[in-house]
């Protein structure tokens, strides 16, 4: 174990990036194994209200102890991206974002050009808390829609109405903000092939800069855990979710969305660039109840529970900001950076693999995915973009490396079988 302390690191080993945790949702989905507190259903606080909880409520006792952790912070690097994450963000006042931000400000830094991004979901906000939101510093908003059937948004546990969603997207427009994304899921309970399409219909028309497609995952202990089992009705089956994936893959890029990483789709210039920094395996500060940190080579994720979440920041007081935590070995910094990357439509530059990890662990790692090279899974490609033709290790005598500028994952098919192709990586490597 070594002994990290933010303020000692290397100017290249400084995060630019900062995830805040926001824990509350009025109740959990039933997908849902987040670490999340619920505060209840109850409409938007009126100004009066939501003083009076920022002063005394449980939300304003979290922004204070989350506002405690991040003072202990001193970077030399300004942030270049943060991300309000939950939990439903969209919860907090707009004195309480400002709060969190003018901290972040303060003790790290936050450049001008900065991608400012907030989770928020419809009936959670109205339209003067998403104007005090853009008018603190957000500039991005993701909104987290997942079906456009009432029957499915029921099915899920989701306490918003479609009619929820069209006046959410109004506001969206009316106050400006044109970053904002919108989050559906694939394979839920009942959802077929007819309700697929709507959605992605439905979500291009409301002409968001970004969507993201995730496939449902039926999560332990969750209630879908309870309720359901993998591969049973109303579950739609495996080839049911792929043909799902394949659609919105060629709906989506159709109309002009590039299809940039597996789940996540973007108009030019619209790539989300705080999500980029996780799947290029680059350092980031975590913030907040069960927020993980990568920071000098060290991983660290804080205490799941509210109560011992406020408790590890008091002892971090005492201890001036040090945290005790394990450094990531070398292979696991490889299976890190393969599983990232890999996500990427852009894949993985093979030159940096080469001389951080050396050249006969990525001949090893080629020599891994020979299979799905045949397969039509994986691709290795030129300089000019091209794609090349690989020599397994054994019969290539001389012991260089092809001419391989990129490995990637094709799309949609690589990208559908991407846990295949990751499993053999592990398995290699463990």
């Amino acid at each position: 174990m070594q002994l990290l302390s933010f303020d000692r690191l290397e100017p290249w080993q400084v995060p630019t990036a900062a995830y805040v945790h926001i824990p509350f949702c009025r109740r959990r989905c039933y997908y849902c194994d987040f670490p999340i507190s619920v505060v209840g259903d109850r409409p938007p606080l009126s100004r009066r209200q939501a003083q009076a909880e920022q002063e005394f409520g449980t939300i304003a006792e979290y922004v204070e102890m989350l506002c405690r952790e991040i003072a202990m912070v001193q970077a030399d690097e300004p942030l270049e991206t943060v991300f309000f994450g939950g939990g439903t963000p969209s919860l907090l006042t707009v004195e309480q974002l400002e709060k969190i931000l003018s901290t972040l400000d303060q003790h790290i830094g936050i450049t001008r050009q900065a991608e400012i991004s907030i989770e928020i979901d419809p009936g959670t906000f109205d339209r003067s808390r998403l104007q005090g939101y853009k008018a603190a510093g957000v500039n991005r908003v993701s909104l987290g829609v997942q079906a456009f059937q009432s029957e499915l948004l029921a099915a899920c546990g989701r306490t918003h109405t479609l009619d929820d969603i069209e006046t959410a997207v109004e506001w969206i427009h009316q106050v400006g903000i044109t970053n904002f994304s919108i989050d559906l899921i694939s394979g839920l309970p009942h959802l077929t092939l007819e309700n697929w399409q709507d959605s992605l219909q439905r979500a291009i028309a409301f002409a968001p800069t970004h969507v993201s497609v995730y496939d449902l995952t039926v999560e332990p202990g969750t209630a879908f855990d309870r309720w359901y089992k993998a591969g049973t009705a109303p579950l739609p089956t495996d080839e049911l979710t792929a043909q799902m994936y394949r659609i919105a893959q060629a709906t989506l890029t159709c109309v002009g969305y590039e299809h940039y990483e597996i789940s996540n789709y973007a108009k030019p210039g619209y790539q989300c660039r705080h999500n980029r920094v996780y799947w290029e395996n680059r350092s980031y500060y975590g913030f907040g109840m069960a927020a993980a940190s990568y920071v000098n080579g060290q991983r660290f994720t804080r205490p799941r529970k509210r109560r011992e979440y406020y408790e590890w920041v008091q002892a971090l007081q005492q201890r001036q900001g040090a945290i005790d935590c394990p450094v990531v070995s070398l292979d696991e910094q490889l299976l890190d950076t393969l599983m990232l990357g890999l996500r990427l439509a852009d894949g993985l530059a093979i030159d940096p693999l080469v001389v951080r990890f050396g050249k006969d662990t990525i001949q090893q790692v080629l020599d891994c995915l020979q299979l799905y090279l045949q397969q039509g899974w994986v691709e290795l490609l030129d300089q000019t973009g091209q794609p090349i033709e690989f020599t397994r290790q054994s019969e290539n005598p001389s012991g260089e490396l092809p001419e391989i500028d990129r490995i990637r994952l094709s799309d949609p098919e690589g990208f559908l079988f991407s846990n295949v192709v990751l499993t053999a990586l592990f398995e290699q490597r463990t």
